[in-house]
């Protein structure tokens, strides 16, 4: 499921301004707790490390196309229910993966 939203996303990030960092490679340095990382996206954003909702929201910033879901997104109840989302998803995502295999 990563790997397909992944080359979405670098389809649509024409001027290459995200870097996806794979991190279940060892040699790749982790600036955090590597299984922690795992579990929920996570993205750097004028330096700050960002996870879950707000990974998402730095990543469509980036975005032309998705700029407006990201700017939307700085706005507080926005980010929330965003991440309510995001947390509902997770608890369902390892049935969703098993379903795309």
């Amino acid at each position: 499921m990563c790997l397909r939203e992944i080359a979405l996303m670098r389809s649509w990030d024409r001027t290459g301004r995200i870097d996806f960092v794979d991190l279940t490679d060892p040699a790749q340095a982790c600036p955090r707790d590597r299984y922690l990382m795992l579990t929920r996206l996570h993205a750097r954003e004028n330096g700050i490390l960002l996870d879950g909702a707000a990974a998402f929201a730095a990543m469509w910033r980036a975005i032309p196309r998705l700029r407006w879901l990201g700017l939307a997104a700085r706005r507080r109840p926005v980010l929330w229910g965003l991440e309510c989302l995001y947390r509902v998803f997770l608890r369902f995502r390892p049935t969703l993966q098993m379903l795309m295999r």
